[in-house]
């Protein structure tokens, strides 16, 4: 009986077919939510983007225009 391959050889395989088909592969760091400061941290952003009348019209507008039936 054959043996299965590694992970490793077996995700090695993997990613080079994506890059035959043209794909490339990246790392993508995202912010923690889990993070004690992340709420304040929020906030504070918000607070900001606010308090530019440019940005207050576009969130205004997301608003009006959005589905929020979810």
């Amino acid at each position: 009986m054959p043996s299965r391959p590694q992970p490793a050889e077996k995700f090695r395989r993997y990613r080079t077919r994506l890059k035959a088909r043209g794909l490339r592969q990246i790392q993508l760091w995202v912010p923690d939510t889990t993070s004690p400061d992340f709420q304040s941290r929020i906030k504070q952003q918000i607070k900001l983007i606010e308090s530019t009348r440019d940005d207050r019209e576009s969130l205004d507008y997301i608003a009006e225009t959005a589905d929020w039936s979810d």
